[in-house]
């Protein structure tokens, strides 16, 4: 007969095991954290220090201060798409939410076919965002068009165009988390809530809610960063809006309507102006300090909620 070893968890967890792994651990930490370096650190600081110079190529950069900074502050259009692109991003962030959160309260109450409501519903998140500009830029086109020329290039109608399009492919993913949070809460607490007489709505709003703040937190956060770094919808839906759409300011730059921060910074780097590229790379500082701080008020305001709790 085979004698039958019994591994206990003090055995695994012995000195003896861990002392090798110790000694060890920067053999397996050196290829993620050279990959962190190569792919991500060293490129951003080096656009940290690109966006303080003139340049064409990174290779013949010329140091030139704030001029960039200076530049990019000053740019009509630059002005323009921040200013569309909060819009944009306060009015996706609650139309994308409320919507997401009502769909996962009805697929959580028992109705038939949640399962396969709730794969409907998420499929439209695994398509790529051009893919998905170019087919609503069909639709709206096909539809919505009128003397010929495409309703999205108007102000209007291209940031509702946005905001259906946003909504179709990220409700679904925001209504999985809401819907994981959501049967998180225990049942007791509903079944407290009904024996004191509480209404679905009174359950709802002071029972699911501020039990599924974690979840709320993630999905704001979500949708407000997605909003800020729209880039491939904007771009394959309407291209930014035609420049001619909108008359020119005393600079002689045109601003296009609906072209957000992303795009913005893109075509100022790709523009006939060589000379721009540092412009744009001051552009991106900016765009990422804004996101990043936005994001930090976000998270610091909703999971305060949470800690109330």
């Amino acid at each position: 007969m085979s004698k039958k070893r019994n591994y206990s968890g003090t055995a695994v967890n012995s000195k003896l095991l861990r002392r090798p792994i110790q000694r060890c651990f920067l053999l397996f930490l050196a290829p993620t954290f050279g990959a962190f370096v190569i792919g991500f650190l060293w490129p951003f600081l080096q656009g940290i220090y690109l966006s303080f110079c003139k340049f064409v190529t990174t290779s013949n950069a010329e140091f030139i201060g704030f001029d960039n900074y200076v530049k990019a502050v000053q740019d009509p259009t630059f002005i323009h798409a921040f200013w569309y692109t909060t819009v944009y991003a306060i009015v996706s962030l609650l139309i994308i939410n409320v919507l997401a959160f009502t769909v996962a309260v009805a697929l959580t109450s028992g109705m038939r076919g949640a399962n396969l409501f709730r794969t409907a519903f998420f499929m439209p998140n695994l398509i790529g965002g051009i893919v998905l500009g170019y087919i609503w830029s069909m639709i709206f086109d096909g539809v919505l068009s009128k003397y010929g020329t495409s309703i999205l290039q108007e102000t209007r109608y291209g940031f509702w165009g946005l905001i259906i399009l946003m909504c179709w492919q990220q409700v679904g993913y925001m209504m999985i988390i809401y819907i994981a949070g959501i049967q998180g809460v225990s049942e007791e607490l509903n079944e407290a809530a009904k024996i004191d007489g509480a209404s679905s709505l009174q359950t709802l709003f002071h029972v699911t809610i501020p039990n599924i703040m974690p979840s709320i937190t993630i999905c704001l956060f979500l949708t407000l960063t997605n909003g800020f770094k729209l880039f491939d919808q904007n771009l394959a839906l309407n291209g930014g809006g035609k420049p001619f759409s909108i008359a020119t300011d005393g600079s002689g730059k045109i601003v296009k309507t609906t072209e957000m921060l992303a795009l913005n910074i893109y075509n100022t780097f790709y523009g006939n102006n060589t000379t721009a590229k540092g412009t744009a790379q001051a552009k991106a500082v900016i765009f990422f300090i804004l996101v990043a701080g936005i994001s930090m008020i976000q998270l610091k305001a909703t999971r305060s909620k949470e800690v109330q709790q």
